[in-house]
């Protein structure tokens, strides 16, 4: 679910936007709230479980989760939805790190790629199955019901964590870091808002407009704190030396720019087969099956790959199939075929089934297991930060991109051209044979026809600027993969040993 709510949003937010009357640069939010709580909450999962129980933990956390949901559903405008899914978010921001952790506590080093490729199947299904069921209850009942369904899943879900789930408590308390909670749910919340608001249309001043400069000076001082108290205080929220683990801080980069890029372009998607094909919410869900599909089928397989091999195939080949995914969608035009769409989510979907969980491994191949609640914490928070500034980014520069590419056609539109009159004639006898009415009337229908074209090819044209864009970023996360230092697993007692990938 916790994946699920991520995603599925996006193929009710064409809906969302209709129904409470809202331009991209506000409807954007209902995804980059979820996301940044998400984010913020990931790294204080690891001192709750420590200090309350990772059961006690993970049930509160699917409570959350489930009332989030339950006040989703009964939004009333679009600020009353934001709010709800901050909630929402909160106990994701719990349930996601916590779950991981106890998965990977179970387990030894040489089973655990394939313990994570097994998890990672729950995140496959929500994916290609999330998205399908959405856009079904989308067009059947209202986008209300893509969080109402959550609630008896999640019911039921704390009913099972009862009966099955063993508690665990860290033997060693420690206290809680708020300053360094408060700095950096600050520095991302006030970075996030320039970020997305920079090019929204309320916004007239633009990137130099003082709520914009301030956002960033507040953000920049924020960080400044929270990097100062988290190598100062006894107890910080973030273990900054995990980081001096050389495989656990270069995947972690890798995760951010797989996380901007995902995030991104699945915030894009909907948007595009929505508003420029026609496509209705359940025909846009039904295209991100395939997605799913595959990366079950190649998640277990990379995690089989990562304990008998090298996790860096699986992982490098995964950035570059995604980097060529992003580009496949960067050529996209109002006339593009079905199944060249369909080829280029397959090709999504194989790329996160050979990626994440090779990553997982190289990543706490070598972390103790007292510190694994906070290093699979912190692996989670760079992902949800990556998935925030996708969207973001993704959606600032979308607005950007549809201004400019719309100015540009339009200066190029010559009303004088024998082209423009032509066409103008032919729409003009369109419309007057089509819905009657005088010659004036006409050649409004007439002209406002040619607006809407160049309205529309303006919008595919800065969809395919943002994939581009995200393919370019993808991209630079396949060359940190070769300097990873990767372990073969051997059968037998003890810790398997570093092998040389140089």
């Amino acid at each position: 679910m916790a994946v699920l709510d991520a995603t599925i949003v996006n193929v009710a937010l064409p809906k969302i936007m209709a129904t409470f009357g809202v331009s991209v640069d506000k409807i954007e939010w209902v995804v980059t709230a979820y996301l940044l709580v998400f984010a913020v909450m990931l790294p204080t999962s690891g001192w709750l479980a420590d200090r309350f129980g990772y059961k006690r933990i993970y049930f509160s956390a699917l409570l959350l989760f489930t009332f989030g949901s339950f006040l989703c559903g009964l939004a009333w405008d679009e600020d009353a939805l934001i709010v709800a899914r901050i909630v929402q978010g909160t106990g994701a921001g719990l349930l996601m790190p916590v779950g991981m952790a106890i998965i990977t506590r179970a387990f030894p080093v040489r089973q655990r790629g394939l313990a994570l490729g097994f998890w990672a199947i729950s995140a496959a299904a929500s994916v290609s199955l999330g998205p399908l069921v959405g856009g079904y209850l989308v067009d059947n009942l209202n986008w209300n019901a893509i969080f109402d369904v959550n609630v008896p899943v999640g019911l039921f879900g704390m009913l099972a964590t009862l009966v099955i789930q063993r508690e665990y408590k860290h033997p060693v308390q420690r206290g809680f870091d708020f300053i360094g909670f408060i700095s950096m749910a600050i520095s991302l919340s006030s970075l996030l808002i320039a970020l997305a608001d920079g090019n929204a249309a309320w916004n007239t001043g633009g990137w130099t407009s003082p709520l914009i400069l301030t956002c960033f000076a507040i953000s920049a001082i924020s960080l400044a704190i929270f990097l100062y108290t988290e190598f100062t205080v006894e107890h910080p929220l973030i273990e900054l030396a995990l980081m001096k683990d050389f495989n656990f801080a270069v995947t972690n980069a890798i995760l951010f720019v797989f996380g901007l890029g995902m995030f991104g372009s699945t915030f894009l998607m909907p948007l595009f087969l929505q508003n420029s094909l026609g496509y209705t919410a359940l025909q846009s869900g039904a295209v991100f099956l395939p997605v799913g599909i595959a990366q079950t089928i190649f998640s277990p397989l990379a995690g089989i790959m990562a304990d008998k091999f090298s996790p860096k195939i699986p992982a490098g080949i995964g950035i570059a199939l995604l980097t060529y995914s992003l580009y496949l969608n960067s050529q996209m035009s109002l006339y593009i075929e079905h199944g060249a769409i369909i080829y280029s989510l397959i090709i999504r979907g194989i790329a996160m089934g050979l990626l994440f969980t090779p990553l997982s491994t190289l990543a706490l191949a070598d972390i103790p297991k007292p510190k694994m609640a906070q290093a699979s914490g912190l692996f989670n928070v760079i992902r949800q930060i990556g998935g925030s500034f996708g969207v973001a980014i993704m959606g600032s520069l979308l607005t950007r991109r549809v201004l400019h590419h719309m100015t540009m056609y339009g200066q190029a539109v010559d009303t004088q051209s024998p082209t423009y009159q032509f066409t103008n004639y032919k729409l003009l006898a369109f419309a007057k044979m089509s819905v009657g009415g005088n010659i004036g009337e006409s050649m409004m229908r007439a002209k406002a026809m040619i607006i809407g074209h160049l309205s529309a090819q303006a919008f595919v044209d800065a969809i395919n600027d943002d994939f581009l864009l995200s393919a370019a970023i993808t991209v630079t996360g396949l060359i940190p993969i070769f300097f990873l230092r990767a372990r073969h697993a051997k059968a037998g007692k003890g810790e398997p040993k570093p092998v040389s990938m140089e």
